[in-house]
Parts: structure tokens; sequence; C-alpha cells
């Protein structure tokens, strides 16, 4: 059993009760980096059966980003939901594509110790983020560059894992600062910690709760893809129209009270895209921070890396039947 294989078996996390009974259903391991907001499409799709309606039993499986691709490309999950992470491996020859896409704006902020005021500040200090190679520490890196300085040289980038790890490592004062995502955010506001940028509240863009999958895949196993994504698309429109249900099953899902996850809908509701789908014009901006880091002068053609043709198809399907949650 590979490394990679054994850290799946381990990891694994079956989400809103067993799935044990479902001996009928195609099995669909997925990645996702972490129990984070940025996945609620995939949880709400489970929840309220919309992968059984597809034939499908989904485990969302915990993993880095980075494990998740390599995961992916080793045939170890059939999804992977990494976001942005999924681009540098991409650019640098990867044989996947983006599917769809759940947000695309970077649901992050960048928390420091009380006395640490300005970005600058953070010189000669440790930043915290969930791997290295990640959307947060894409981002953090060209955050530190528009400041002058330099993520490799003048600032500690540490991988501390995902999720609230990153708050907690905070905390314990592991790092002096650290990219903090929905509901670490809250936690390290209430705890008195400074918040030094919103990145939501920027002009960059960042893909989110993404489906990635292999050429392979693809080309190979096209109708279980399409099922896949018409049922995730459900969960998405679940999300996006039905404000309480999706309230209540956010908060089961993160395990937060009631008043906090209306909070938590609320910040992630203007970062949704237009029904899973981003226009070119958003695909070419999600390359500018990563072109660099990739050794690239210019990227490769938008069709060779985003593949939205499933997902506008569904869609259609799914306005032609007037389909609602």
């Amino acid at each position: 059993m590979t490394i990679c294989l054994q850290f799946i078996t381990i990891m694994i996390v079956y989400l809103f009760g067993s799935s044990s009974w479902a001996q009928d259903l195609v099995k669909v391991p997925v990645q996702i980096p972490a129990i984070t907001p940025a996945v609620t499409a995939f949880a709400i799709a489970r929840d309220r059966g919309y992968y059984r309606q597809e034939g499908l039993d989904v485990q969302l499986i915990v993993m880095p980003s980075a494990v998740g691709t390599q995961a992916l490309l080793g045939g170890n999950v059939k999804f992977s939901t990494g976001g942005g992470a999924g681009l540098l491996p991409i650019l640098r020859g990867a044989p996947m594509r983006f599917m769809f896409t759940t947000f695309s704006r970077p649901m992050f902020w960048l928390y420091a110790r009380p006395e640490l005021r300005s970005v600058e500040s953070l010189k000669g200090r440790k930043v915290g983020v969930s791997s290295i190679g990640s959307g947060p520490d894409s981002l953090l890196r060209e955050l530190l560059k528009k400041h002058g300085l330099d993520g490799a040289r003048d600032v500690v980038v540490l991988p501390v894992g995902g999720g609230t790890a990153r708050y907690f490592a905070l905390q314990a004062g592991s790092v002096d600062a650290a990219m903090l995502s929905i509901p670490a955010n809250l936690m390290a506001q209430d705890a008195g910690f400074r918040q030094l940028v919103s990145f939501i509240e920027q002009e960059w863009i960042e893909l989110q709760g993404t489906i990635n999958v292999t050429d392979q895949v693809l080309i190979a196993e096209g109708p279980l893809v399409e099922k896949f994504i018409r049922a995730t698309l459900k969960g998405f429109i679940h999300f996006r129209d039905l404000r309480a249900q999706s309230i209540a099953l956010l908060g089961k899902f993160l395990r937060t009270s009631e008043d906090a996850t209306a909070k938590i809908y609320e910040l992630m509701r203007p970062s949704l895209t237009q029904d899973g789908i981003v226009s070119e014009e958003i695909q070419a901006k999600s390359l500018e921070h990563v072109i660099e880091r990739a050794g690239l002068k210019t990227p490769p053609r938008l069709e060779r890396i985003f593949d939205y043709s499933l997902a506008v198809k569904v869609r259609n399907e799914l306005r032609a039947r007037g389909w609602k949650p």
C-alpha cells in the first residue's frame, strides 16, 4: 500500500453518518482539504442525497491539498476539491483540469499578534499557511511581494495544517501570523488578534470548492464525472437559494452555533460563482499569482486548464426541467 493510500485510509471521514448500507452504489472517494465552508456544496449534496440519486456513494476524505493532488494523479481518489492549489501542478504539466468552481473570491483573512500592525511588520516573522503550494500560500506570497517582502527570504512561511489548525498555531505562539479561513477568522477576532488583510475584500481571484479531475478519468469515466457534477451543482443551488436550511446544514458540518453559522453564510455568499462556472476573464485572473511560481512567462491556453462544458450542460438541463432543491 502506498504512503498516499495509507494516508487516505487513515484520514477518511464519513460526513453525516455511515453509508455502509449503500452496497449498490458506486463508491467515489473525493478529497477535501479540511472541514471548511469551501466544500459546502459537496457536504450539502451528500447530506441531501443528491449523490445517491445519481447512484454514487461519495466518500469525503480529508487530506491537505498537495497530498490530494498526488492522490488524484495516482488514482487513489476520483476527484479533488483543493481549489487554487491545483493550478500550480497543472501549469507544471499535471494532466488534470478544473470542471466546477463553487467560489471565486479568496475566503482568507491574514491575522497576526496584536502588536503587529501592518504587512510590513511581518518581516523576520513566522506566518502559518495550510501547506506549501496551497491557495493561501500563493496568496500570502503575492501579498508580501506587493508590500516589498520576499516570501522566501524576508518571512518564514510555515505549513501548519488546514481548518482551524492555523488559528491554534497562532494562539499557541508557534507562528506570529496566519492565513485563516472560516470559522478560524471569527475565532481569531474574538480572541483579540489583529486582522491585517481581508482577502475577500481585495481584487484577487482564488478558486475554491472546485472539482478537479484527471484527463484519464474524464476520458474513461465521463458519465461518472457528469453525475458527480450534476449532484454537486444541486448542492450548490441548495446553498445559494435556501438560506435557512443551508445554515442548519452548514452548522452541522462545521459544528458551529446558529448565530456563528449565519455570520459565516453571509461572509461566503458574495464569493459564489455563477452556477459553478467562471468566465474566461476570471479563469485568467486566477492564474496571475501562480504563473511566476510555475516558471512560466505566459500561461497555457485556458482550455488546457479549465473545462466547464459539463457544468454548463447539467446546468442547462436542470433549468429546462425547472429543478429546485
